[in-house]
């Protein structure tokens, strides 16, 4: 493939901001575009081209794609934790307007590899009613029965981006995310996934001496959670593959939130006691089959989970000691 410009939507946020990095990393021109003023950035480059810009208006969709843009990386979503999306289907559902738009604006500026962020959100709910889930495979995205809001937007999306790639030629990619975290992101405001979450409540707990923490439902439902270097890894082999279908990449060690809570505590050298409370659960178990992208791409993820969390827990603590403490942080 030539060497042109690449264009990163929700590059102010946690995996955008981390998917600008990497290509920056390999001497990629750049361009970073997000809706949010550039102070509110997680990760503001000064090496590419930062463009503050509204993607749900297709003109401005042309605009970032204009000039050369050779590879398209779209994960702009006004999306979040379980706690947002339950909450939000409204604003979830209406990133559809960015997800067509981009889509238009690549295939008439001749964008040669287009890649689409989706969710494990979009699997049938009636493959995921138990804590001891099978493994989610591609094809257990059908029937339809996605999240509720979020996961129609996802799936939708996914299908636009199938007929872009057979009716019009743009090469699209598509991977399904599982429950990615890490630092450099979304850590508390109603937005946090569950790892960012544990690790707030119990640096909160560290610090202020506090010994007991809250854990939505009784903390027994299962996920399995990819570590943010993998994410990228998995986003940037996957784009640049002949493999045209959607994609899970995600961690396959299924963890239950209790359990997740437990390895915070033990990366704190704390001990806590739980205060179990009404919530949004989501699913109650899920996690990623990585037997296609093993076979596709000879990859899958590696972090383990006591890794990742040591290091975004490190990060979130720093974040709400600033935060106590009155000082200037990124939240």
């Amino acid at each position: 493939m030539a060497e042109g410009m690449v264009v990163v939507t929700g590059a102010g946020g946690f995996i955008g901001g981390h998917l600008v990095k990497r290509l920056l990393a390999e001497g990629k021109e750049v361009r970073a575009v997000d809706r949010k003023p550039t102070h509110a950035w997680y990760q503001l480059h000064a090496e590419a081209e930062n463009i503050v810009g509204d993607l749900s208006l297709v003109d401005c969709c042309r605009r970032v794609t204009a000039d050369g843009a050779e590879e398209v990386y779209h994960l702009a979503a006004d999306m979040g934790g379980m706690g947002f999306i339950e909450n939000n289907k409204t604003a979830c559902m209406l990133s559809v307007l960015s997800s067509t738009h981009m889509l238009l604006a690549a295939r008439e500026a001749g964008v040669r590899r287009y890649f689409y962020s989706s969710s494990a959100c979009v699997y049938a709910a009636d493959k995921q009613t138990e804590t001891d889930v099978s493994p989610l495979r591609e094809e257990d995205a059908y029937p339809a029965m996605p999240e509720d809001g979020y996961g129609w937007e996802k799936l939708f999306s996914e299908r636009m981006a199938r007929h872009f790639r057979e009716d019009h030629g743009l090469a699209t990619r598509v991977a399904r995310y599982h429950n990615v975290y890490g630092p450099n992101g979304t850590w508390t405001g109603g937005r946090e996934k569950a790892p960012a979450a544990a690790c707030r409540k119990v640096a909160l707990a560290v610090l202020s001496g506090s010994r007991e923490i809250e854990i939505w439902g009784d903390g027994e439902q299962t996920r399995s959670f990819t570590y943010i270097d993998d994410c990228v890894e998995g986003t940037v082999r996957l784009t640049r593959s002949e493999h045209a279908d959607p994609i899970n990449i995600g961690s396959d060690a299924l963890v239950s939130v209790n359990q997740l809570y437990a390895i915070v505590q033990q990366i704190a050298g704390v001990t806590l006691s739980h205060r179990h409370v009404p919530g949004p659960l989501g699913v109650r178990g899920r996690n990623s089959d990585n037997a296609r992208i093993r076979k596709e791409l000879g990859w899958e993820p590696t972090h383990s989970l006591l890794d990742g969390l040591e290091t975004t827990y490190r990060w979130i603590y720093d974040q709400v000691k600033a935060r106590l403490e009155g000082r200037v942080h990124q939240c």
